[in-house]
């Protein structure tokens, strides 16, 4: 069996890392060709004395340089490369046989565009591809004819759920039912959730994640990005996509079928259970999550989501069915200016519940035309964003 070569966009995050951990227990499926990070460069000069691979890019010129500099110190034998054409050149490159997409945010919007377009298998770890491009992505990855396959624990877990025949779903699935944890604040004082710190936001009760997308669970933006992402990966109406809060993350989520029969995916919550399975896809292996243990299994409880039970505690929830609705590009509205208010929140410069004001003003004020390109949707990006900025600077006059 020869090694698949894997290329690893967002090498330094919490998903890059995971599934560096993943590889490293199947040396003889799986060889690094090449890693990706934005800024974090001693541990990407770790990740290249461990995992040897031919190259390694920072996002940045002086990040590049600076780990260049190490590289040349160590007498490491990489080539190191730096910007985001080299990481979008990374995702293409001909040696690759997987891409495994982390990088957070609109910016990892172009390398999967190129991945795709290359035809590759991509593990997509990255919402913002499907959030922000939608219907232009999944073009290019049907006409570069690509393999692409859910990293997200919740659409890995309806992937796994769903029949193999991808031609049988729509006379088969009633609806997908996507679970949430409810995140750190989903007891807690709704009055109190202005005095919400940084800290607190990130500290999530079942996962280890990076920042920004801890707080989006602690908003439940991300359910919402989610919610989203479903209605594209598996093309199903929007009235088939339900939420329900599942506190223990022990459901992934679930496909409700026409005969009324529900299959789940259970697992504890550890990402490198959904990143082996798309790595190994349609096989499985060993990726060093601890199995359930169903005899000392706590309770599994269940909350509903609607007018009676948490509306006011995750109001950008129902903001995933309202820019599903309107014109194409709203989307892409909606995601530029989560990203710039949680990064406002993360830098105290507005509060913890002034987040879904801010994404609500910026949807009510940019009205997208229709995107038929990277071009036009980086304009609406880049539009939306200047007018989350704005709205920023208003809050904190």
């Amino acid at each position: 069996m020869s090694k698949q070569h894997i290329a690893i966009l967002g090498s330094t995050g919490s998903i890059g890392t995971n599934t560096l951990d993943v590889i490293a227990r199947h040396p003889d499926r799986f060889e690094v060709f090449a890693l990706t990070a934005s800024t974090q460069v001693d541990l990407m000069l770790a990740q290249i004395i461990k995992f040897k691979p031919k190259f390694a890019v920072m996002a940045s010129v002086e990040h590049g340089k600076e780990l260049a500099r190490l590289v040349k110190l160590n007498s490491l034998p990489v080539n190191v490369l730096y910007g985001a054409l080299a990481i979008e050149n990374i995702a293409k490159h001909e040696s690759v046989d997987v891409v495994m997409a982390a990088i957070v945010g609109a910016a990892g919007l172009a390398p999967c565009l190129a991945a795709a377009n290359a035809g590759k298998r991509l593990l997509l770890a990255n919402k913002e591809a499907l959030v922000v491009g939608a219907e232009l992505f999944l073009d290019v990855v049907k006409s570069g004819g690509a393999t692409l396959l859910p990293i997200d624990s919740e659409h890995s877990a309806i992937f796994q759920c769903l029949p193999s025949d991808r031609s049988t779903w729509a006379s088969s699935v009633e609806k997908i039912i996507l679970t949430a944890s409810g995140g750190p604040f989903r007891t807690r004082d709704i009055f109190s959730l202005s005095a919400v710190t940084p800290g607190e936001a990130c500290s999530h009760p079942n996962w280890v994640m990076g920042r920004k997308i801890s707080v989006d669970s602690a908003t439940m933006m991300n359910k919402a990005l989610e919610v989203i992402e479903a209605k594209y990966l598996f093309d199903v109406e929007l009235n088939q996509i339900e939420v329900v809060i599942h506190p223990q993350s022990v459901i992934h989520s679930m496909v409700q079928f026409r005969d009324a029969s529900v299959l789940a995916q259970l697992g504890t919550p550890d990402m490198r259970g959904p990143i082996a399975y798309g790595l190994s896809w349609p096989n499985r292996v060993e990726n060093g999550a601890s199995a359930i243990d169903f005899k000392n299994l706590s309770a599994m409880t269940f909350e509903a989501i609607d007018s009676n039970n948490h509306p006011e505690r995750f109001p950008g929830l129902a903001l995933a069915w309202d820019v599903l609705r309107a014109p194409a590009g709203t989307t892409a509205v909606l995601n530029a200016a989560n990203e710039v208010a949680v990064q406002a929140f993360l830098d105290e410069r507005i509060r913890f519940d002034q987040i879904h004001g801010v994404n609500q003003s910026v949807l009510s004020a940019v009205s997208p035309p229709k995107p038929m390109s990277l071009g036009d949707l980086l304009a609406i990006d880049s539009q939306s964003r200047e007018a989350a900025l704005a709205q920023v600077k208003h809050l904190e006059m």
